[in-house]
């Protein structure tokens, strides 16, 4: 009983976060549901949209909701290291003794928001990998810990624009979720222009601090999977795979390599939120299948046919979901 009272307000509490964040940004309903599952799992987002849809707005509003420290970090080409964990810079003391101090960079912070990442080069990208994976930074010897919680929310533009530097597949799999940016509906886009074109300022009030999500986190980690759920993630992780027996055709014609255990995780730990956020304290398979794409999505690189074809991940794991339950469904 404990533990579904927990669940309702778990769920009241995401409620309430996404109504203070709809007082700033507007429609995406889709989009912020799965960017809180993300947090509450203990994961980073990639955000991709084209630019001017609102990425950049939606994680500041975020960050405001939260009363977390935030850091922006504007990733250009010319972004080094050393600018997003920071140098050793020699200080002087009273008496006229130099030394070296370790000076903290940006990502010395719990919100850090990587604005247009695809737009450093790959060294640079990869300054991150050890905070994201770690929660940790080593600079010049000495390892610093991270403040709980950490997490990146990263935005980019689409590969084919010209001008970025697409992350590497190491990179990319430390993303728990990649949420996308569509264009917004005829009524959002006309609440857009009025809400940003007036001279009216909005304030959203700040709903959780660090401890509060931190066992929100917890408690999520807490929630039960029943062994055909697991038996499930398992099979349809196998079926991303071209030469497992799971896979569909489509996987098998247009995938080069499937996902990566991660992917298993991440599905798990965004199905226990999405159940808590409906006020559930178990998981079922159309959780599973809610957060599929979010999951996965950047976890299965094409083959040559597949790109040449213009595929998109998304139009198949829909039948990679179809295959596992049904090669559960024979199993059973």
């Amino acid at each position: 009983m404990e533990s579904k009272e927990q669940a309702s307000r778990f769920a009241k509490t995401t409620q309430t976060i996404k109504a203070e964040i709809g007082k700033v940004y507007v429609g995406q309903d889709r989009v912020v549901d799965d960017l809180l599952k993300t947090i509450f799992a203990g994961g980073h987002a990639l955000i991709e949209g084209v630019p001017g849809l609102g990425k950049t707005l939606l994680v500041k509003t975020l960050s405001e909701v939260f009363d977390l420290t935030f850091r922006r970090i504007q990733f250009t080409p010319d972004l080094m290291p050393t600018d997003i964990i920071g140098t050793n810079m020699i200080v002087e003391d009273e008496k006229g003794r130099k030394s070296f101090e370790f000076q903290a960079g940006p990502v010395f912070s719990q919100i850090l928001l990587a604005d247009e990442i695809n737009r450093a080069t790959p060294k640079t990208q990869s300054a991150l990998l050890e905070a994201m994976q770690e929660q940790a930074v080593t600079a010049y010897g000495t390892a610093y810990k991270l403040d709980e919680p950490f997490f990146v929310l990263a935005t980019q533009n689409p590969i084919e624009m010209e001008g970025t530097y697409p992350l590497p597949e190491a990179q990319v799999d430390r993303f728990l979720s990649k949420l996308t940016i569509g264009f917004p509906s005829d009524e959002e886009l006309l609440r857009i222009l009025g809400q940003t074109t007036a001279d009216k300022q909005v304030k959203v009030g700040k709903i959780l601090d660090a401890k509060a999500i931190m066992d929100m986190r917890r408690f999520a980690l807490g929630v039960p999977i029943a062994d055909p759920i697991s038996d499930l993630v398992v099979r349809v992780i196998y079926a991303t795979h071209p030469q497992n027996k799971y896979a569909p055709e489509c996987i098998k014609k247009y995938v080069r390599y499937g996902s990566s255990p991660r992917g298993g995780q991440a599905l798990i730990l965004t199905s226990k939120v999405s159940a808590l956020s409906q006020g559930r304290y178990s998981v079922s398979s159309d959780d599973l299948k809610a957060n599929l794409k979010i999951c996965l999505r950047h976890r299965i690189i094409l083959s040559f046919e597949g790109q040449a074809e213009g595929i998109s991940p998304d139009d198949l794991l829909d039948d990679v979901f179809d295959a596992a339950l049904k090669s559960q469904n024979k199993a059973a």
